[in-house]
């Protein structure tokens, strides 16, 4: 017993030791109280919205998914909060959770707010300091007055005292301005500024009041530069705005006439506002800058001068802001058709031209146009939805379109498309359903058009989800203007471009396809087998890369044995017989090659027998990517670039990217590209899951998807100019490359 009672008194003492020690901690000032460590603070920024905004202390964090905000007030309902991207950090106790730090601003739609001109919301929050302690859940009850709360009331002793309140009578003085918004020019090289402004905390700052300029600074000039998406606000003067918080900073291209060492007067205008309601009139700041020697100079044709130290996404958005609306339109039907060439397309080809051949005997020139033009209109449209709603919304939709059981439902189309082509059944809708859809003779003909058109939205949406330049400058220009008429119509101009090919391919389908007979029997059977062709390569998505490998060898050598690839030939046979023979010996040869470099463990079908001593090179292996998965994972990479003085190349990555496979096995597998990358710290960011970590690594960078390339200079300062969205040539991206070591 006296052991007992000696051991728990041990116990004890412990327990209270170490509640003393907290106890000291929190009196000592090393942890924070709650309303100090997250300060909370709620207003309306319309009589639709709030907004939420936490102050949090150095050395704290908050969880997102433990942010809540609810009305209690019976009348008024909120809905749920917009959220923006925080980091990743993995925790002990949760997992891996979203954090926030510095600072966080949540707006919040209200719904149903009727005539109320004041509610309370109760918001829960919960947060952590570094040092490992966390806080129990905080609820702190707040009272929220719509705009216009005050006018309504009819009191007029009310408005009065609103009115003297506005002037912040009562309140701390205002900052000066150059405390409240300290900017901070830099010269990063001959070529290139990156201005700054430091922005006190309640305090904000106008993205449309943003501008700078040059004055007494004869041969030079400014750039075309693109100043970043900020924050969504309603403002009372201006409407529907964007403004920024802490930061912003960007860089700004040099155009010079001369390479000589020189001086400039930079003028840079701006206008900010402090979140108790008072604004500061335009501002003006006027600074001198001394550059070193040019590593170029504008002395090419004046549109080319100036637009030469953007990167083709900013030079897209730029066009989207300053071009007329039939320039704008003409320009982007003109990216479709230069996008009509890269490997996101090709899949359609054959896909369209399967259900002009499954038409059979009856097709005709113009119902093959018809046809083609059904399919190209509802790809152009579904371009032009999805990429509305992710402007606006900030959610891929063609991302969300590569789930696992969307793309083995699709795949399972195209083998069912396949075996029709085969003869083993014929598709056409239920009697009952076209008599609904169509009252005429023809009501299959006309349901066709209807299964094209699907068929076509399916395909914008699954077949070729990779991002593209214009794509991209496309969205942004929505997200940032808010302006869905424009951006919208410059898609779907993009959209009838990228389908150009395919009515021309349809139309001379219709045109060429024998109309009877054995022909008309083994174009579809050739068609079938492509059909099957494009299914293997959905999955190859999804499954993995043996099974793949596998399965294209069966695709050559079974289709290979109906083509006679081991048959002897007859002496009379005819020409036609000689050369499907001979492609089906090719096909037979590639097939077993690809079995025998599975057998070795290969599982790259375009180079099946890379692992052979003859055909082994040092330049075959692959750049060597270090993978990131968050944020906080890529800002220590980049701090250990910047300690070790090293370029950063950021590749964005999914297994169900065309286009970063098809880089992957052209212009990064090239000798001379990783001659030009060596010394490069070579990141990799794999969003193939579109998780909640892979959504913030895009929203950092104000991305959409993949591919996208960005580079990072020894400051760890992301280089704007050098950004690469989309395809790229092996030439091309060595010409980039050079074009950064300058």
């Amino acid at each position: 017993m006296d052991r007992f009672m000696s051991f728990r008194q041990i116990i004890f003492a412990c327990l209270t030791a170490l509640f003393s020690l907290s106890v000291m901690a929190v009196d000592n000032g090393e942890l924070l109280p709650p309303g100090e460590a997250f300060k909370l603070s709620a207003k309306a920024v319309g009589d639709d919205e709030i907004l939420l905004t936490w102050q949090i202390a150095d050395g704290y964090y908050l969880y997102r998914k433990k942010i809540t905000a609810r009305s209690v007030s019976p009348s008024v309902e909120l809905a749920a909060p917009d959220f923006p991207g925080g980091l990743i950090k993995h925790d002990k106790y949760f997992g891996e959770v979203e954090i926030y730090r510095n600072s966080l601003r949540v707006p919040v739609p209200v719904k149903n707010a009727g005539s109320a001109q004041k509610f309370k919301i109760l918001v829960t929050y919960q947060g952590c300091a570094d040092m490992g302690i966390c806080y129990p859940p905080q609820k702190t009850t707040l009272d929220i007055a719509l705009h216009g709360a005050a006018a309504s009331s009819g009191n007029p002793v009310r408005q009065l005292f609103e009115s003297f309140k506005g002037l912040n009578l009562f309140e701390d003085d205002l900052l000066p301005p150059d405390q409240a918004y300290r900017f901070v020019p830099a010269v990063v090289d001959g070529n290139t500024l990156r201005v700054s402004w430091q922005i006190a905390k309640g305090y904000y700052l106008y993205r449309k009041k943003t501008a700078l300029s040059l004055q007494d600074s004869p041969g030079i000039r400014l750039g075309r530069y693109v100043i970043p998406a900020g924050m969504p606000m309603h403002d009372e003067a201006f409407g529907k705005v964007q403004v920024f918080y802490d930061e912003l900073s960007f860089s700004v291209p040099l155009l010079r006439n001369n390479a000589a060492a020189q001086s400039i007067t930079l003028v840079a205008k701006y206008q900010g506002c402090a979140e108790r309601g008072v604004c500061y009139p335009p501002m003006s700041k006027t600074v001198v800058l001394h550059l070193p020697p040019a590593t170029r100079t504008a002395t090419a044709a004046p549109t080319q001068a100036a637009t030469s130290g953007l990167s083709e996404l900013d030079q897209i958005i730029q066009s989207l802001h300053q071009d007329t609306l039939w320039l704008t339109l003409v320009s982007f039907f003109g990216f479709g058709l230069l996008l009509s060439f890269t490997p996101c397309i090709f899949p359609m080809i054959p896909i369209l031209s399967g259900i002009i051949v499954g038409q059979g005997r009856d097709i005709s020139t113009r119902r093959a146009f018809l046809l083609s033009l059904c399919y190209v209109l509802a790809s152009a449209l579904t371009y032009t939805g999805f990429g509305i709603a992710a402007a606006l919304f900030g959610s891929n939709l063609q991302a969300a379109f590569q789930q696992p059981w969307v793309i083995v439902l699709f795949s399972g189309i195209f083998v069912l498309l396949a075996l029709s082509m085969f003869g083993f059944y014929s598709l056409e809708l239920p009697k009952t359903f076209q008599a609904r859809i169509h009252n005429s003779s023809e009501r299959h003909h006309d349901g066709s058009f209807y299964g094209t058109a699907l068929m076509g939205a399916l395909s914008a949406l699954i077949v070729g989800p990779c991002v593209a330049a214009p794509l991209a400058g496309a969205l942004i220009y929505i997200g940032q203007t808010g302006d869905a008429l424009l951006g919208g119509l410059a898609l779907f101009m993009m959209g009838l471009g990228m389908g150009m090919p395919l009515l021309l391919i349809g139309a001379s389908a219709g045109k060429l396809l024998p109309k009877a007979g054995l022909w008309l029997n083994s174009t579809k059977a050739v068609f079938g087998v492509i059909m099957l062709a494009v299914a293997v390569w959905m999955l190859e998505r999804i499954l993995p890369e043996s099974v793949t490998m596998l399965l294209w060898a069966v695709l050559l050598i079974i289709p290979a044995i109906y083509l006679s690839a081991i048959d002897p030939l007859p002496a009379d046979a005819s020409g036609w017989r000689k050369l499907w023979k001979g492609v089906g010996l090719m096909m037979l040869t590639y097939g077993v090659l690809l079995l025998i470099g599975l057998s070795m463990g290969q599982s790259n079908p375009l180079q099946p027998l890379r692992g052979l001593p003859l055909s082994a090179t040092a330049s075959d292996s692959p750049l060597a990517f270090q993978r990131v998965a968050s944020l906080q994972e890529l800002q220590e990479k980049l701090q250990q670039a910047q300690q070790n003085r090293q370029w950063v190349m950021l590749d964005y990555y999914a297994d169900w990217c065309i286009t970063c496979k098809e880089m992957e096995n052209g212009a990064f597998a090239d000798p001379e590209v990783k001659r030009q990358l060596d010394g490069f710290l070579l990141l990799q960011a794999d969003v193939t899951e579109n998780s909640p970590a892979d959504m913030a690594l895009l929203r950092q960078f104000s991305l959409i998807g993949p591919p996208a390339i960005l580079f990072f200079d020894p400051n760890r300062q992301e280089r704007a100019e050098f950004r690469i969205i989309g395809y790229q040539e092996t030439e091309d991206f060595l010409a980039h490359l050079r074009r950064i070591s300058l």
